[in-house]
């Protein structure tokens, strides 16, 4: 027991040398770094920053600090970042691409049955055998191509993510159930794109130029969306009048294109705060098992889609 007057002139002394305590010493006592690992493959890509925000925003919630690593998509550099986890310079890493980095699926495997904390962001991969917070993907994409087949759409051209990732086979597999669904198979275009604007550019290119023109094109992210409407309105094509166009994410670019862009709306913020919440419950051990977290998205309805042009 420390007495009063003992205490305030502890803190006075505090105050006047300006002391702070040592996070090093802190950290050898109670094994923990404070400090959360966060990997993104591309973080020039908008779609990333609200997850970042929400992330970087429970955390400090929380008390934890965020390390944050841009991948560019290489494995060596999610291998380097992986590292951190087994050096004990952060106790936990949430990833938002598709590649789990070898050193924490060793870590996933070697705490087995309990969960490591090793938590993803916007895929899922039940192989991985880590929890994922994530919308439903075929879903999604299912009502993006119902919306184009409502207004009365059947040549429908759909440019896809690269099918590495979970999330774009997803995609695709919502996409093409509806096009069966509404035995238009032979009429759905599929282009892989690369979830860039100059790739949505080159697919659009690539659809223009085989064969008969599609009345609409479904894109798996905005920003190849914003390529289409670029390159389609360089061609002389009116948006939504001969071209409907829908991206997917609902970027803070969408509605500010020329026209507004009718796209899937993902709740990117809440995607970066429940994976903090889900890695935190593992570190506390209150997980015992993987888990997927399926967040709603919302088909949102603006300018970019309307009825075909009729045939002549």
């Amino acid at each position: 027991m420390v007495a009063a007057s003992t205490r305030r002139r502890v803190m006075r002394a505090v105050e006047f040398l300006g002391y702070v305590p040592n996070s090093a010493g802190r950290s050898l006592r109670s094994l923990r770094s404070g400090k959360l690992l966060v990997t993104v493959p591309d973080i020039s890509n908008p779609f990333f920053s609200l997850i970042l925000q929400g992330i970087e925003g429970a955390a400090q919630r929380e008390g934890y600090a965020v390390l944050l690593g841009d991948s560019q998509h290489e494995a060596q550099r999610e291998e380097r970042y992986a590292l951190m986890l087994k050096r004990r310079e952060a106790d936990g890493l949430i990833f938002l691409g598709h590649r789990l980095p070898k050193e924490a699926a060793r870590l996933v495997k070697a705490m087995a049955p309990r969960c490591a904390p090793v938590v993803n962001g916007c895929e899922f991969s039940p192989g991985l055998g880590v929890p994922s917070v994530h919308i439903d993907n075929a879903k999604a994409a299912s009502e993006a191509m119902h919306h184009l087949y409502g207004l009365g759409h059947r040549r429908i051209g759909v440019i896809t993510g690269p099918l590495v990732s979970p999330l774009s086979r997803d995609r695709l597999r919502g996409a093409l159930l509806s096009a069966k669904t509404r035995r238009a198979e032979e009429e759905c275009l599929v282009v892989k794109g690369y979830f860039s604007i100059e790739s949505g550019v080159a697919a659009a290119v690539h659809l223009f130029g085989a064969g008969e023109r599609p009345t609409a094109i479904f894109c798996f992210n905005d920003e190849m969306a914003i390529g289409v409407i670029e390159t389609a309105k360089h061609g002389g094509l009116n948006i939504p009048r001969d071209l409907s166009v829908i991206g997917f994410d609902d970027i803070r670019f969408a509605r500010y294109t020329d026209p507004p862009m009718t796209t899937v709306a993902q709740p990117m913020r809440e995607i970066g705060e429940g994976t903090v919440r889900l890695l935190l419950q593992i570190l506390n051990g209150k997980t015992t098992a993987p888990e997927s977290i399926t967040l709603p998205h919302q088909l949102t309805i603006r300018s970019s889609s309307a009825p075909p042009p009729r045939r002549k």
